[in-house]
């Protein structure tokens, strides 16, 4: 039986997700881009940052469209959603990337096919062995309740 999570449980996800992308991925560009590890490093706050807050406004303007139109969750109007949400997100992060390293557009857009080339097996990963370590641990201290019981 799976522990419901909760808010803080959530809090650790995002933290750690968000931090251990930060140590991958910020060396890595500074590495290819030939830019300085702090330069790298702030983008890669900044892009996340950018990242939940854009999840947040596009998800609240999706689901007005939604209410003000009726429409369903069909496969069409999520492939819709999904489309847009990253297609946003890709023009912020090409922009803000462009103007924080003083690269080209397209050095940019290179670089967010780069991220999320990273991020699609990542995510996939990251969210695969934080559930088996969240089992393990509920696990154990379920056990240890028992115990003490």
């Amino acid at each position: 039986m799976k522990a419901e999570k909760t808010f803080w449980d959530r809090v650790v996800h995002a933290v750690l997700f968000e931090g251990i992308a930060l140590c991958l991925c910020a060396p890595v560009m500074s590495y290819v881009l030939g830019k300085s590890l702090f330069d790298t490093g702030v983008l890669t706050i900044a892009l996340a940052t950018c990242a939940m807050l854009w999840n947040m406004l596009y998800n609240a303007m999706f689901e007005r469209v939604e209410k003000k139109f009726g429409l369903k969750r069909t496969v069409p109007v999520r492939i819709g959603h999904a489309v847009g949400f990253e297609g946003g997100l890709v023009l912020v992060v090409v922009l803000l990337a462009a103007w924080w390293l003083s690269i080209s557009y397209w050095d940019a857009f290179l670089l967010e096919m780069g991220l999320i080339a990273f991020f699609l097996p990542y995510t996939y990963v990251y969210n695969l062995v934080y559930d088996k370590v969240r089992e393990r641990l509920v696990r154990r201290s379920q056990a240890g309740r028992v115990s003490e019981a």
